[in-house]
């Protein structure tokens, strides 16, 4: 039936979510979901929502989550964006943003939807190889470019860039749109959303998918200039004007203004995080640095192939990557205690 498909969908490699498991009893460390649930302020918001009112469109700017947001970060409301998701925000970025003569920088080993969204979107790009420590090395970016976009911090490698590092590469492609994805800011690093006054080529974009543990929801934002901001919007009305639902935007709402709730449960991810590195390097695991909900972890004597399917058999999934630079690496969610305890188990038994 491919016959009937237009001629570029023949060439796309499509991005592959991590594996959402059928059965119950698993422990799911693949796919870096908060073990810690949603906020019950967000939880209440979204029962209240569910009336009479879900025959009616919702508001197709979002102002109530837009307020929300900026409130959060003491910033005016027309700096902010929001989509299905950070992915739909993402794919709005190259599209609208990215598509230029010059070619896209991202590092090699990062978030495997880029290449993806340049194949989406016919965007020429320029992979930039982290150093051998899996670090951003600031003065690659530093060349010709049509745009500049990295996770921070990284996935899958957890590595984070420190504020002054990312204002360097700010500054040294100021013609250029420079994006820092945030999926996981929360775990560790310090927002790039101070910057974004001071840069009119910057845009932040970060997701409720983690540390606000809505990724059932659907939720993302990009933080900016409002040059950048109606670039964006202008793509979003030209392909979906009604991007958030009802329960959406009330409960993205509700979870950014339970602020305790939030650092509450960041800290215990944190916590569980120094703890399960320690755990790991006791078995001679190394573990890179992690600011993140996950860490990037590898054996010296232990294929990490072999080790995912044996951790399976034990019940517990973990995410591994074939790409040949990190193929020896294993990418572990932070579980609740309960759930890490099995890992450690697991691998006990192996």
């Amino acid at each position: 039936m491919s016959k009937f498909w237009s001629p570029f969908v023949k060439d796309l490699v499509p991005y592959v979510p991590g594996e959402q498991p059928k059965l119950t009893k698993l422990v799911k460390l693949n796919t870096n979901e908060n073990p810690y649930g949603p906020s019950p302020k967000a939880l209440a918001a979204m029962q209240a929502e569910l009336n009479d009112n879900l025959r009616l469109y919702p508001d197709p700017n979002s102002d109530l989550l837009k307020q929300a947001v900026a409130t959060h970060y003491g910033i005016d409301a027309a700096k902010v964006f929001l989509g299905n998701g950070s992915d739909e925000v993402l794919a709005h970025i190259f599209h609208g943003l990215f598509q230029h003569d010059l070619p896209l920088l991202f590092p090699d080993i990062s978030y495997s939807f880029y290449p993806v969204y340049c194949g989406l979107y016919g965007i020429k790009s320029d992979p930039v190889p982290l150093d051998d420590q899996f670090q951003i090395r600031v003065a690659d970016y530093a060349k010709p470019n049509g745009g500049i976009i990295f996770p921070n911090p990284n996935a899958p490698t957890g590595c984070v860039l420190a504020l002054d590092a990312v204002e360097q590469i700010l500054k040294a492609s100021p013609d250029s749109v420079v994006v820092v994805d945030e999926a996981y800011i929360d775990f560790g690093g310090e927002t790039a959303i101070s910057l974004v006054d001071r840069y009119p080529n910057l845009l932040v974009t970060q997701t409720l998918s983690k540390s606000r543990s809505l990724a059932g929801l659907r939720v993302g934002l990009a933080v900016g200039h409002p040059d950048l901001i109606e670039a964006l919007e202008r793509v979003k009305n030209s392909f979906n004007s009604y991007p958030l639902d009802r329960l959406a935007i009330v409960g993205a709402a509700a979870a950014f203004e339970d602020r305790e709730y939030f650092e509450k449960t960041c800290r215990l991810v944190i916590d569980s995080r120094d703890k399960l590195v320690a755990q790991l390097e006791e078995k001679g695991f190394e573990v890179l640095p992690s600011a993140a909900n996950f860490i990037f972890a590898r054996h010296p004597r232990h294929d990490a192939a072999g080790l995912a399917a044996k951790l399976r058999e034990q019940g517990v999934i973990v995410r591994h990557f074939k790409q040949e630079r990190i193929a020896q690496f294993l990418r572990i969610s932070i579980g609740t205690p309960e759930q890490n305890q099995a890992l450690i188990d697991g691998l006990g038994e192996l």
